[in-house]
């Protein structure tokens, strides 16, 4: 499970794609539907959130967004009507590390994609986070780059 810090706009159409279907899985274990991955990582931060259905429905909400722009028929149905006001805090190196994850997934999997990206220099959080400064989240399960 990846639920990405970035901005969606910055995933290619697999990677958007496997966003939408993994926030929902999220959002069904965050509402006790399922009974895998209750203790992922990636759910900490939605876990910690009040109320936590909420987090995750305000995360599906720009996912769909941009689902729309590009011409995709994700059906926001899915996603709960919960709310939740406010940010959720990510660091500045956990977005970092997941831009250099991302660009490193598109090598292989589109470099097109990938060449597209090549003028940002900063990426921007998905909506729902507020940068704060510091390393790489203790959830984030590192692997080398």
């Amino acid at each position: 499970m990846r639920l990405w810090s970035l901005h969606p706009k910055y995933l290619d159409v697999r990677g958007l794609v496997a966003l939408w279907r993994e926030a929902l899985l999220a959002q069904a274990v965050l509402r006790g539907q399922t009974t895998g991955y209750r203790h992922h990582p990636q759910l900490l931060r939605f876990q910690q959130a009040k109320p936590s259905v909420g987090a995750i429905a305000e995360y599906l909400r720009p996912v769909h967004r941009e689902s729309v722009q590009r011409g995709y028929a994700f059906a926001s149905d899915k996603i709960h009507a919960a709310r939740h006001s406010g940010f959720i805090y990510v660091t500045r190196g956990q977005l970092d590390y997941e831009w250099e994850h991302l660009l490193r997934k598109l090598e292989t999997r589109d470099p097109q994609w990938k060449a597209q990206l090549k003028h940002v220099k900063r990426p921007v959080a998905h909506p729902l986070f507020q940068i704060v400064q510091g390393e790489v989240e203790s959830w984030e399960r590192v692997v080398d780059l």
